[in-house]
C-alpha cells in the first residue's frame, strides 16, 4: 500500500514538473489567445474523463487490499480468539489478556465516554494493530500475533489529563 501511494506521488510530481516546464518555456511566445483556446476547450472534456477514469482505477487498485475487517462477521463460528474491549477514561477492560500466536485475535472495542485510539504495541513498541473506539458502536480489529511477548494496549487519542496512563497488557503465548 505504501508503494503504491509512493509511486502515485513520484508520478504526479513529475507530471506537475512536466505541466510547469510546458508552460514556462510556451509563455515567451505571444500568441492569439482565441485560437489558442478554441483548440483546447475540445481537449478540455476529454481530459476530465481521462482524468475521473484515472482516479477511479487508482482508487479501486488501492483501496482493493485494504485490510478491513468485516463488521457484520460472525467470527465466533470460526473458532477466532475474540476479546471485548471496553476503553474507559483512562483505563482499558478486557474480557481476556491472554491469546495465543498463529491464531486470528477478534478484539470487539467499543467505549462509554468518549472516543479512545485501541493501538496494540509489541515489545519494541512498534505500532502492529489499531482500531477506533467510539462510543456506542464496536469496531472488530483482526490480528494474527506471529511473537509471543508481552504487548501493549495504549489509547492513541487524547482523552483527558491521565490518557498518558492509559495502557492494558496482552500476553501472546505459544499455543
Amino acid at each position: 500500500m505504501q508503494s503504491a501511494a509512493w509511486y502515485i506521488t513520484l508520478i504526479s510530481v513529475i507530471s506537475l514538473i512536466g505541466v510547469f516546464y510546458f508552460v514556462i518555456s510556451n509563455s515567451k511566445v505571444k500568441e492569439e489567445y482565441s485560437s489558442f483556446s478554441k483548440a483546447w476547450y475540445g481537449v478540455r472534456g476529454k481530459w476530465f474523463i481521462f482524468l475521473i477514469i484515472l482516479w477511479v482505477t487508482l482508487l479501486i487498485i488501492t483501496l482493493k487490499p485494504f485490510p478491513l475487517p468485516s463488521q457484520t462477521e460472525n467470527y465466533s463460528d470460526k473458532g477466532d480468539q475474540i476479546i471485548d474491549v471496553s476503553g474507559h477514561q483512562w483505563y482499558w477492560v478486557m474480557s481476556s489478556d491472554t491469546v495465543v500466536i498463529d491464531k486470528p485475535v477478534v478484539f470487539q472495542v467499543t467505549t462509554g465516554d468518549v472516543n479512545h485510539g485501541f493501538g496494540v504495541y509489541n515489545e519494541k513498541l512498534e505500532l502492529v494493530a489499531q482500531v477506533q473506539a467510539m462510543p456506542g458502536y464496536t469496531n472488530k480489529l483482526v490480528y494474527t500475533f506471529t511473537q509471543p511477548g508481552k504487548y501493549r494496549i495504549l489509547c492513541l487519542e487524547y482523552c483527558g489529563v491521565a490518557h498518558h496512563g492509559m495502557i492494558g497488557e496482552l500476553n501472546v503465548k505459544e499455543s
